[in-house]
């Protein structure tokens, strides 16, 4: 898991840095319009302009006390419900969920700091529940925040970012963001993982980055961006940092027959697309709506 500080400090001192990476700068890419050189004779053939990409940079990222995470909206959220909060499972205040645990709409007190366009902090948001966390298949924490999305907009004009509630696709073009660092990471989605195992824990269908994504501790919670919709696909969870077998820290690659890859310094992410379905109108948690495949408890 990418937990901050020890992973972290570890490849600063490496690095010989000695301090905190520097803030990657946001990103702000677009299409471009090209032409043909034309033949003799003939003018010269204008191409169509490729499809502008999203602006992604840190506007609604949020800082934890040892992770990364998000400001996040579903699809179908409306401006006057309570804001939602996208990190990891393993990043809780309480600890590491046990594998086959889940938690719902558990009281917490957790603040966040708030991130605009350029990483500068710009307000503290208060949460008041977990409204779910597990590591058993996928290793994601939601909670709920005191504040409105209205509110956040109006005070600070940040807007949350929106999950995506279809799957992306091999080869997808995506950025992570972390709050933590205040560091963008580029690269691609180079495929997905049928099992992906690290100590006791066990989750399904992740995605595997290219190795672009050297992403370190402190990371863990990021919203993994596609630049092409400028929504969230995926959160931000782990890597192997030595290229042990399964263990902590060092996640193995399962396919369906059970063979088992080990890729040392390629990092991962879990899907997103499926929470979506499992809450109804207000943002409500409502694991038995159809559709909803999260873990329940």
């Amino acid at each position: 898991m990418r937990k901050p500080l020890v992973a972290a400090l570890f490849a600063l001192v490496i690095a010989g840095a000695g301090a905190a990476p520097a803030v990657a700068a946001p990103a702000h890419e677009s299409g471009s319009t090209a032409s043909a050189q034309s033949t003799a004779g003939t003018a010269p053939v204008q191409k169509a302009a490729a499809p502008a990409l999203a602006a992604v940079d840190f506007a609604g990222t949020v800082a934890l006390s040892n992770c990364s995470g998000s400001v996040v909206r579903l699809p179908s959220s409306v401006d006057s419900d309570p804001a939602l909060v996208l990190s990891n499972g393993h990043c809780l205040e309480t600890g590491f969920p046990s594998p086959g645990q889940v938690i719902v709409n558990k009281s917490s007190s957790r603040t966040f700091g708030l991130l605009n366009s350029a990483g500068t902090r710009v307000a503290t948001l208060q949460a008041n529940r977990v409204v779910y966390s597990t590591m058993t298949d996928t290793d994601v924490a939601l909670y709920q925040l005191t504040s409105t999305y209205a509110q956040i907009k109006s005070s600070y004009g940040i807007n949350a970012l929106t999950l995506n509630d279809t799957r992306p696709a091999a080869g997808t073009s995506i950025k992570v963001v972390s709050g933590y660092w205040k560091r963008i990471y580029s690269c691609n989605i180079d495929g997905f993982v049928y099992r992906l195992k690290e100590g006791g824990w066990t989750w399904k269908d992740s995605i595997r980055y290219t190795a672009a994504c050297d992403t370190i501790g402190g990371t863990s919670g990021s919203p993994v961006i596609d630049n092409a919709t400028g929504r969230v696909v995926a959160v931000n969870n782990t890597g192997n940092e030595d290229g042990a077998r399964c263990t902590v820290n060092n996640p193995c690659e399962v396919d369906a027959s059970g063979n088992v890859t080990v890729r040392k310094g390629i990092n991962y992410a879990q899907q997103t697309y499926q929470i979506p379905a499992c809450f109804a109108a207000g943002n409500r948690l409502d694991l038995n709506r159809s559709g909803c495949t999260l873990p329940k408890p």
